[in-house]
C-alpha cells in the first residue's frame, strides 16, 4: 500500500497525508512502479467524470468538454508531464550536442520547440476527445478513463533497463532500477484494465501505442544517450495522445 501511496503522492496532485508516507525510504519510490497503471486509472475516472457529466448533464458542447477533460488532467498532476514535454522538445530540437541539449532542457525557461510542442499536443488531444465524446457517451467515457492508464503503464519501457542520460536528478529514481518482473507485471496491469473496460479494441490501441512508445524510446537514446525525467514526462503525454487517436480509429472502423 505504502508504494502506491508514495506514488500518488510523487507524481500527482491528489492530497495524500504525509503522516501516511513520512516514514517511507524516498529511494525506494520505483517499486510502486506498477501501481502506475492504477493512478492512471484514477486520474482518468477523476477527469472522464467530470467531462462526460458536463456533456451529458449539463448539455456543455463536445470541443468545451474535450477541455475540460485535458485541463482536469493537468491540474490534478500539475502539470508535471507537460512540463517534461515541453523542456523535452526545447532540447532535441536544438539541433546541439547532446551534452548541451541536456542543459537546454534544464532551462526553466519555455523555449518556442516547446511551446510549439504544447500547443499542437493539447490542441491534437482536444480535438480527438471532441470526437470520442461525439460517439455513445458510455464508451466514451471509457476510453477517457483508460488513456492515463495506458499512457503510465508504457513508461515503464522507458525505465526498463536503459541509461539514465544525467548525473542526477529526479529520473535516477525509475530509470534503469525497475525489475523485468515489475516491467512485465505494470505492463499486464494496465493490459487487463483495458480489456476488461473495453475488450480487443483497447488491447489493438494497446499495442499501437507500445509500438510508438518503442519508437520514443529508441529515437530519444539516440539523441541524447538515454532517459531522463523529462523525456518520461514527455512520453507519458505522446502515448496518451497516441492510444487516443488509435482508439478513436479502431472504434470508428469497428463500429
Amino acid at each position: 500500500m505504502k508504494p502506491f501511496l508514495v506514488t500518488l503522492q510523487f507524481i500527482t496532485r491528489i492530497p495524500v497525508p504525509q503522516s501516511w508516507t513520512s516514514d517511507y525510504d524516498f529511494d525506494q519510490t520505483y517499486r510502486g512502479v506498477v501501481t502506475f497503471p492504477i493512478v492512471g486509472a484514477i486520474l482518468g475516472i477523476i477527469a472522464a467524470a467530470i467531462s462526460v457529466t458536463l456533456y451529458m448533464g449539463l448539455g456543455w458542447n463536445s470541443p468545451l468538454s474535450a477541455v475540460t477533460y485535458v485541463f482536469s488532467l493537468a491540474l490534478l498532476t500539475g502539470g508535471f508531464h507537460l512540463d517534461g514535454l515541453a523542456d523535452t522538445c526545447d532540447g532535441i530540437f536544438s539541433a546541439r550536442t547532446p551534452e548541451r541539449m541536456l542543459e537546454i532542457m534544464k532551462d526553466s525557461r519555455l523555449g518556442t520547440h516547446g511551446a510549439l510542442a504544447l500547443f499542437f499536443v493539447l490542441t491534437l488531444k482536444i480535438l480527438t476527445v471532441t470526437q470520442i465524446l461525439d460517439t455513445e457517451p458510455e464508451e466514451a467515457l471509457l476510453i477517457l478513463v483508460i488513456a492515463p492508464c495506458i499512457s503510465r503503464a508504457w513508461m515503464s519501457l522507458l525505465m526498463y533497463k536503459q541509461n539514465y542520460a544525467r548525473e542526477s536528478g529526479l529520473g535516477h529514481i525509475y530509470i534503469n532500477r525497475i525489475s523485468s518482473h515489475q516491467f512485465y507485471l505494470t505492463l499486464a496491469i494496465g493490459a487487463a484494465i483495458a480489456s476488461w473496460m473495453l475488450g480487443w479494441q483497447s488491447l489493438i490501441a494497446f499495442c499501437v501505442t507500445g509500438g510508438f512508445a518503442l519508437i520514443y524510446r529508441r529515437y530519444i537514446n539516440n539523441t541524447i544517450g538515454g532517459q531522463t525525467g523529462d523525456t518520461l514526462g514527455a512520453g507519458n503525454e505522446l502515448f496518451e495522445l497516441c492510444f487516443l487517436m488509435a482508439m478513436t480509429s479502431v472504434w470508428t472502423l469497428s463500429i
